[in-house]
């Protein structure tokens, strides 16, 4: 899915971005508002991973939606 698609209907994506990565918290998205990057970095934060691996993980995600 485009990810403009995604961003443009956050309210409706962060349930599912939650049931995705656990860890990411209501406050987490709040701030990452659909924002691509600003959710890499929270999953890079709260899982402990590489940047590149964050970004694959989004990949498969937003590719599922």
């Amino acid at each position: 899915m485009n990810w403009d698609t995604i961003e443009g209907k956050w309210k409706e994506y962060r349930g599912k971005a939650q049931a995705q990565w656990g860890k990411l918290t209501d406050d987490d998205l709040d701030v990452i508002e659909g924002r691509r990057d600003e959710l890499a970095g929270k999953i890079q934060a709260r899982y402990g991973i590489a940047r590149d691996e964050a970004e694959k993980q989004i990949d498969d995600w937003s590719s599922r939606h």
